[in-house]
């Protein structure tokens, strides 16, 4: 052998390392699922090259089939695999094959760790499944030729250990060739019938031919399930392409099937996933639906299909109203691409609408999940509000546990009412103790809770639902047919007296607050604290409070209520008393509490110390 074909030997890095002994040395229960990422990978190698000759006929055997054809020796214990796709040279099967994206290799090996799960399960990992092979293989040799006229074969061979060989090889086809040598207790693998029924188990929507043995006819359907008609597709079919596709081990919520001729022609097979997460190890790594035309994979990711408050959607969407001339980046700037995003994003649109009505409970757990992502919609898109809007849940005050539409809130307004209130706060059980509450929990109005950050953002969209505006209960005044009193003119503390109260908050509070008033809206509470008038938006202040950036929260109103028995008792002690200081002090400080505002809370305690002292001395 002369020096220009001496193998080159090359060593695998840490966690290739650690990866390979995970599969070599480990049980699992389902190790079939090799063939399915080795034949992914053909089924990738072709598409790859489909879309290269759409630009490109200068390849190599242009006018051979493109297909995967797989055979097997059951005496010599071994698997062969070779499609007609792309190739690779020497220089990408080193870069493929050599190296393994260290971030997905290790975050395999900590979840395969942490988690305890059967790593044949997770191997989907970008870069990580075509090692699936050494659960079976004592060991693997792949020769590929690239599509280029010139490129000269290569060879990459390992048998799993720290090391990996790559040398010239001959081989007059283009594509590549996996050779699987099986081990003692993998020998089942080398049998057409188990190939077969492996194939139609996980890869049968391949789109391309897939040969076992000496047969001509392939075994796989081919036909891309999207341009399957409904009537012959199963649920579980649907369930196997959703799991195949993404490697996500819970079922869709939903799915959505779509074929049209106008206003676009277009083939659509979309899902709702169950949860918003995605999971480590699933084989999307990016937001967007694959889009294909006429069944070629234009763009694996394309973001322009739905708008982004939708992106939590999974799928594919075919087109054959796209020229095959198209490139990734022209199909961008394509005309058609408005028209298709249009029709995709009205029916997912009417499919929530649809689930909503039919299904409260299912659709209780996708606003669960998915709900920010239509809150984040009303702000970013505001031409999309009125869309959006009749999807939003909520929780409020009258229905707690209990998702509402606004259209459930506005059924159950009271005669006159003409504002939707609502209440910002930082958690459910907090917000319900709020002082801006009192009058309307007195008076049985209800009230919308918003407890999620993004509710924030969402308000500096959302000011109206149909003819109602919303507003907040914590303005310093709240208009509305409903006013409820807060106490009896009688149980006030007499205006001279309160008045002389307020001096002492004013005195001991000084420029912390703008100003002190009496509220004719607190009940149960002694005080709150509201927006002067012409400040800034409450709702922008805690935008900026969830970004992090550099903001000071204007100072407030502390509003108290003048039937409030603790004011009563607190005008009772001595003039100067350092008890009637502390306690305004707390008084303030707790304010600011419910608020979600104070900057350390954590500094009232001594104070609290010392009230719970004087309380227990039957001093206050």
């Amino acid at each position: 052998m002369t020096d220009a074909q001496t193998p080159q030997q090359f060593t695998f890095k840490a966690e290739t390392k650690q990866l390979l002994h995970i599969l070599i040395h480990s049980l699992y229960r389902d190790r079939e699922v090799f063939l399915r990422e080795l034949l992914s990978n053909a089924s990738d190698a072709i598409n790859r090259l489909r879309f290269e000759m759409l630009t490109d006929h200068n390849v190599l055997d242009p006018k051979a089939e493109l297909n995967i054809r797989i055979k097997a020796d059951k005496d010599a214990h071994t698997i062969t695999i070779q499609d007609t796709g792309i190739g690779m040279t020497h220089d990408e099967i080193v870069d493929h094959l050599g190296t393994i994206a260290q971030s997905g290799a290790r975050r395999f090996l900590e979840a395969a760790k942490e988690k305890n799960q059967d790593a044949s399960q997770m191997i989907g990992q970008f870069g990580v499944g075509f090692y699936s092979v050494f659960m079976v293989a004592e060991w693997v040799r792949v020769t590929s030729r690239s599509f280029r006229p010139d490129a000269e074969a290569v060879t990459w061979y390992a048998t799993g250990d720290d090391s990996y060989q790559v040398s010239p090889a001959e081989m007059t086809e283009r594509g590549t060739r996996i050779e699987i040598k099986l081990k003692e207790d993998a020998a089942e693998f080398a049998d057409d019938f188990r190939l077969k029924n492996i194939v139609h188990k996980h890869s049968d929507y391949i789109g391309f031919p897939i040969y076992v043995g000496d047969e001509e006819k392939p075994v796989n359907k081919q036909t891309s399930l999207w341009r399957t008609s409904r009537q012959e597709v199963t649920e579980e079919q649907y369930k196997d392409f959703y799991r195949q596709t993404t490697l996500d081990f819970e079922d869709p919520l939903m799915h959505v099937h779509m074929v049209t001729d106008a206003p676009v022609q277009l083939y659509a097979l979309i899902f709702f996933p169950a949860k918003a997460e995605r999971g480590v190890f699933s084989l999307r790594k990016d937001d967007g639906l694959k889009l294909y035309s006429r069944n070629i994979l234009i763009d694996e990711y394309n973001k322009d299909l739905l708008p982004e408050y939708l992106r939590f959607v999974q799928g594919v969407v075919d087109s054959e109203d796209l020229p095959l001339n198209v490139s990734r980046e022209t199909v961008q700037s394509s005309g058609l691409m408005p028209k298709l995003k249009k029709v995709l994003t009205n029916q997912v649109i009417k499919e929530l609408e649809t689930l909503a009505k039919k299904d409260a409970e299912k659709y209780a757990s996708f606003w669960s999940e998915f709900g920010v992502y239509l809150k984040q919609g009303i702000a970013a898109s505001p031409a999309d509000t009125d869309t959006i809007t009749p999807l939003l849940r909520f929780k409020t005050n009258i229905n707690p546990e209990a998702w509402s539409s606004l259209d459930d809130y506005v059924s159950r307004m009271k005669d006159g009412q003409k504002v939707i209130y609502y209440i910002v706060g930082e958690d459910s059980k907090s917000v319900l103790r709020s002082p801006h509450l009192d009058a309307f929990q007195a008076d049985k109005t209800e009230v919308l809770l918003l407890t999620d950050p993004m509710d924030s953002f969402m308000l500096m969209g959302l000011h109206k639902f149909k003819e109602y505006e919303l507003k907040s209960v914590a303005g310093a005044e709240v208009d509305g047919a409903s006013q409820p009193r807060a106490e009896s003119e009688a149980e006030k503390i007499p205006e001279g007296d309160f008045n002389s109260l307020i001096e002492k908050f004013k005195q001991v509070l000084g420029d912390r607050v703008t100003d002190i008033r009496a509220s004719s809206r607190l009940v149960q509470s002694v005080a709150r604290l509201v927006d002067a008038d012409g400040s800034s938006n409450p709702e922008l202040q805690r935008v900026y409070k969830y970004l992090g950036k550099e903001y000071e929260t204007p100072k407030k109103v502390l509003e108290l209520n003048p039937a409030h028995a603790m004011l009563k008792d607190l005008l009772a002690l001595e003039t100067e008393s350092s008890l009637q200081t502390i306690i305004i002090e707390q008084i303030f400080d707790s304010a600011l509490l419910v608020e979600g505002l104070h900057p350390d809370p954590s500094s009232m305690a001594s104070r609290v110390q010392q009230i719970m002292e004087a309380a227990l001395k039957g001093r206050g």
